[in-house]
């Protein structure tokens, strides 16, 4: 009997135990085969080559779509635009063992006892790839439904690890009154979020009803709001913040809150050197950033038994129905005597000093047919699945579109996740909602965000013609484009249509063709792709920040064009870089080689 590790040489099984000793002992496990993933990784070679006629609006094209495994096509990006995506969302298939979806037949075997374990690692690798395609401030976003959410969100854990943010609940649909055995409706899904360190959503915009300014504060509008805290006088951290407080206009006392502590230290009650993060409380009274009660309830309990009988009437200062005098309370013999103020002091909040213009985002997504958000919330707005299959409807004039996400929904998430010239990719793209909804915001708020939608065709051996990428992805975006309809009027978003190819690394000498690598090099640059002009001898792609330049036949005027621009960001690239560099003469220009230069970030 042969075991499962006898074909790995000395070297492998090192690596495999080294692995295995670095996995965490807690968490999620599935099975997955780690050399085998690292052999696919690199296994091949891949280029995106540009069909023109699929393309759609004249070059330069900003946006992309791709038509190919997905796999193939993040490992593609991952040479070409690593570290420069803002948001990726992505709705992959949900495992439901359905045979509505291609991979279905090669992953999703619903008899099998592994189904859980190659569902996750088909999106581990891909979201490891994913990674690396973020910028320092990005953020993944994931769809999924109840059933799967807990697997995938541990798994995401290992792939991305340190990145989880939280996820959001929305309500895919109204109605569902079956119960089921349980009496129990699904009508919600997660989104995901996990994202860089330097990420961080909008918000949504803060209402201003409650600030106004009836003492005519020069400073202007201001709130009242709580000036304790949440920390009982007998816990550590309490330290010198329990304390009477005094109003020195008026002579008048407050009583502390026994489980709510001050929120600001008193400079007569302060240890000796103790050091605050803010002011004292008696310079914010100074500054009248205090709010004392107007004309309070005012009491002198002129002996300890005077004060101790209202204690048991409950006639002194109260915070709801707790009093703020008790029984056992430190220092009590000091309220004999003093003017006790009723109520309870406040902190003038300026609007001046807000440090955000919005509200933190909430977790919960409302339906937006339960009306407008109110002023003061701080959720998003979205319709449900059934919004995104009228949409497709309307759009194809017929259902071309199983399952579709809404718009609003992807919108949404894009608004909260970008700027206006952020990059956003989906490499699930399937309707290409996500297109649509950078699309919208574009003309919103005349934005120039792009997008990247990863399509396969989804071709069969019973229908080897069928292509969703072609036929649905790009066909969304090229009918948007051209759409006669008023509420499509300002939507545009022209786009190269690539295709992923698979070339073996010891093929590259003879397969990888110059304009193949022109749009490599374009990518790898930051640059808007352009058609490669074959009977040029060298192509030139003249952008704001840069200029590219791949030489496929080398001759003198090319040299004379380079003496000009020595002190630019150029990038100059050939196939021989000898037979350029030789006639430099001290030029302060690089020349790469084309074929070191694309593995080597391939590999990287």
């Amino acid at each position: 009997m042969t075991g499962k590790y006898d074909d790995l040489n000395k070297t492998q099984l090192i690596e495999l135990l080294e692995k295995h000793d670095r996995t965490k002992k807690l968490g999620l496990v599935w099975e997955r085969d780690e050399i085998d993933a690292d052999k696919a990784l690199d296994h091949d070679f891949i280029v995106a080559q540009i069909d023109g006629d699929l393309s759609d609006k004249p070059a330069p094209w900003d946006n992309l779509v791709i038509e190919g495994d997905n796999y193939d096509a993040l490992r593609w990006l991952r040479m070409t635009h690593r570290g420069r995506v803002k948001c990726i969302y992505i709705d992959p298939p949900y495992n439901t063992g359905n045979k509505d979806w291609v991979y279905n037949d090669r992953y999703m075997n619903a008899d099998d006892r592994f189904r859980q374990s190659t569902w996750l690692e088909f999106l581990y690798r891909r979201l490891t790839m994913a990674r690396d395609l973020l910028a320092e401030d990005g953020v993944i976003l994931i769809s999924i439904n109840d059933d799967q959410r807990a697997l995938l969100e541990l798994m995401a854990d290992e792939a991305l690890p340190g990145m989880r943010v939280g996820s959001f609940v929305w309500r895919t649909r109204s109605g569902g009154n079956e119960g089921g055995q349980y009496f129990y409706s699904a009508n919600h899904e997660h989104v995901l979020c996990f994202a860089k360190q330097g990420f961080r959503f909008s918000g949504t915009e803060k209402t201003f009803a409650d600030y106004s300014n009836p003492d005519d504060d020069p400073r202007g509008d201001w709130q009242s709001s709580d000036l304790t805290v949440a920390v009982a006088f007998d816990d550590p951290r309490a330290g010198t913040a329990y304390y009477p407080l005094h109003d020195p206009n008026s002579d008048i006392w407050y009583a502390p809150n026994p489980d709510r502590v001050w929120g600001f230290v008193s400079k007569e009650h302060a240890k000796e050197g103790q050091r605050i993060k803010t002011r004292f409380m008696e310079d914010w009274i100074a500054d009248n950033r205090v709010k004392f009660p107007t004309e309070p309830k005012v009491e002198v309990w002129g002996t300890m038994d005077e004060l101790l009988a209202a204690i048991d009437a409950g006639e002194v200062p109260m915070s709801g129905r707790k009093p703020l005098l008790r029984r056992g309370l430190p220092n009590l013999e000091f309220w004999v005597g003093k003017k006790v103020g009723f109520g309870m002091p406040r902190f003038k909040r300026l609007k001046s000093e807000l440090k955000n213009p919005t509200q933190p985002l909430s977790s919960m997504v409302r339906n937006n047919a339960d009306g407008k958000r109110s002023a003061d919330a701080n959720e998003l707005l979205s319709g449900t699945n059934d919004e995104g299959s009228k949409l497709i409807k309307s759009i194809f004039d017929e259902k071309a579109f199983n399952y579709a996400k809404p718009v609003s929904l992807i919108r949404e998430l894009v608004r909260q996740s970008t700027s206006s010239n952020d990059l956003v990719l989906d490499f699930f793209a399937g309707s290409a909602t996500t297109a649509q909804a950078v699309m919208e915001l574009n003309a919103e708020d005349c934005g120039d965000r792009r997008f990247i939608m990863v399509s396969s065709t989804e071709a069969t051996e019973d229908d080897p013609d069928k292509n969703i990428c072609r036929d649905v992805t790009a066909e969304r975006v090229r009918r948007l484009n051209a759409s006669d309809d008023k509420k499509y009027a300002d939507l545009a978003a022209g786009f190269a249509y690539l295709r992923t190819k698979q070339i073996d690394f010891e093929d590259l000498d003879y397969d990888l063709n110059p304009s193949d690598a022109w749009t490599c090099l374009e990518a790898f640059h930051g640059l808007p792709l352009t058609p490669y002009d074959p009977d040029q001898p060298w192509n030139i792609h003249e952008g704001d920040g840069a200029t590219l330049v791949l030489v496929d036949r080398f001759d003198l005027p090319l040299i004379e064009w380079l003496r000009p621009r020595t002190l630019k960001n150029v990038h100059v690239y050939a196939w021989a870089p000898g037979q350029i560099t030789q006639h430099l003469d001290g030029m302060h220009i690089d020349v790469s080689p084309v074929r070191e230069t694309l593995v080597k970030a391939f590999r990287a």
